[in-house]
């Protein structure tokens, strides 16, 4: 069976389902761009400049839309007017969906598997077929993907037999896993990458700012005034003179007649 590729609409609603940072995303466009013909399609693969600009051409598409994270009617994926490749067109929500979770798998190498309980994902999906056609197409688009289902104790599930109605393991296959992977990890390499980046910035903080003392960066204090005015130096002597401690002016007043 062909094994499906992937266009810029599939990185680009990548982006917006898992809610990757914006200033991440041209990372992640170099990781696929640099698998190459296993995972991307041919036409983008001439010049990375162009791949950028196809992904981002769709990520407005998807915005505009109101595809913007996971809680988002997955069929504004596709628009009205696409056509399935790998299921029957009643079934495109569950092609986009697994189109998806491929493509994390992809990006998280210590990922191994994502638990799916397709029998009840169809009144997520929005997908009205007859069960029989739509067990049909788990089958296809787990092939077409390059997947491999498991049952909760590891073994392999034949998807030919029917969904059973609980939580299956769903990894990418061997051999896809290593031919796009290889022994490196995507999403280490980009965190030590960012690490790097924020201490390169912390080192040349301190080359910029380190040689500066506190005080320097310390407001201006206002001092205090030194002694008193001759005003109130004479105003203070009258008053001690003129009304003893401990005896109220009025009261003293009163006393003397």
């Amino acid at each position: 069976m062909h094994k499906y590729v992937y266009n810029a609409r599939d990185i680009a609603a990548y982006f917006k389902w898992f809610s990757v940072p914006s200033h991440l995303e041209v990372s992640y466009m170099q990781f696929f761009f640099s698998i190459g013909a296993p995972v991307i399609a041919a036409p983008l693969l001439k010049d990375f400049e162009e791949f950028k600009k196809a992904v981002y051409r769709e990520l407005y598409y998807l915005w505009a839309n109101g595809f913007e994270d996971e809680r988002s009617d997955i069929s504004a994926m596709s628009g009205p007017d696409a056509m399935a490749l790998i299921c029957d067109e009643e079934c495109i929500n569950l092609e986009n969906y697994m189109k998806l979770v491929t493509l994390h798998l992809m990006c998280t190498k210590n990922l191994p598997y994502v638990n799916v309980n397709f029998a009840g994902l169809t009144l997520r999906l929005g997908i009205r077929c007859d069960f029989g056609v739509y067990e049909d197409n788990v089958r296809k688009v787990v092939e077409g993907l390059d997947l491999v289902s498991r049952d909760k104790f590891g073994k392999v599930f034949d998807l030919s037999l029917g969904v059973p109605d609980e939580l299956l393991r769903i990894s990418l296959s061997d051999d896809f896993r290593k031919q796009i992977m290889g022994s490196r990890d995507f999403r280490k390499a980009l965190r030590e990458e960012q690490e790097e980046k924020m201490r390169a910035l912390k080192e040349e903080s301190l080359k910029e700012f380190g040689s500066m003392r506190p005080e320097d960066n310390m407001p201006e204090r206002k001092k205090a005034r030194k002694g008193r005015t001759a005003g109130e130096k004479a105003n203070r002597s009258t008053t001690s003179r003129s009304q003893p401690k401990g005896t109220p002016l009025e009261e003293r007043r009163h006393k003397e007649g």
